[in-house]
């Protein structure tokens, strides 16, 4: 059975980023990383560290990736210069994961699902301007902005949150999105 996503059918969706959209959504960007996703980015923080901006890259090195901020009772990653200290024109993150084969492997689960989402109730939706109260004023939300159905531009993403409700221990943590 597939993932249940409220409002898959009418949902549209195109990920414009490096064609008009120069990341956004991680202006200010402060997910919430769990213990296993700091433990896969520690791994690898030593190729991360090269990856990263400058003023990003100094602030690691000095105090660590993670803020003393909380969110869904987790740690937040940092921000430098107003972006997440992970974005260098993209993110670092999946530009590493995709090179050994998995762009979700050292997100944390929330940009990895974005756009879907999980309301108050535990239902998936795709984030949607006029939807849910969506407060993201972004292009890429705005269904009017795009033909392109989310069923077809978000398959990786549901497929992805689709493994987190089967693997076991990390479902609750996962559903964060």
């Amino acid at each position: 059975m597939g993932l249940a996503v409220l409002n898959l059918d009418s949902a549209r969706f195109d990920c414009t980023f490096g064609r008009g959209c120069e990341g956004v959504c991680c202006r200010n960007g402060r997910p919430p990383v769990y213990a296993e996703e700091a433990a896969r980015i520690d791994e690898r923080i030593d190729r991360i560290l090269p990856l990263l901006r400058p003023p990003a890259r100094g602030l690691v090195s000095e105090v660590g990736y993670l803020s003393g901020r909380r969110k869904s009772g987790q740690p937040m990653a940092r921000v430098a210069d107003g972006w997440c200290v992970f974005f260098n024109q993209g993110c670092v993150l999946h530009r590493l994961g995709q090179a050994e084969g998995d762009p979700f492997r050292y997100k944390p689960a929330i940009c990895s699902a974005f756009p879907l989402a999980m309301d108050s109730r535990g239902r998936w939706y795709v984030r949607q301007k006029g939807y849910d109260g969506e407060v993201w004023d972004l292009a890429c939300l705005d269904p009017d902005s795009s033909t392109v159905p989310a069923a077809v531009s978000l398959r990786s993403e549901i497929a992805l949150v689709q493994t987190w409700g089967s693997a076991t221990g990390t479902t609750t943590a996962r559903k964060t999105a």
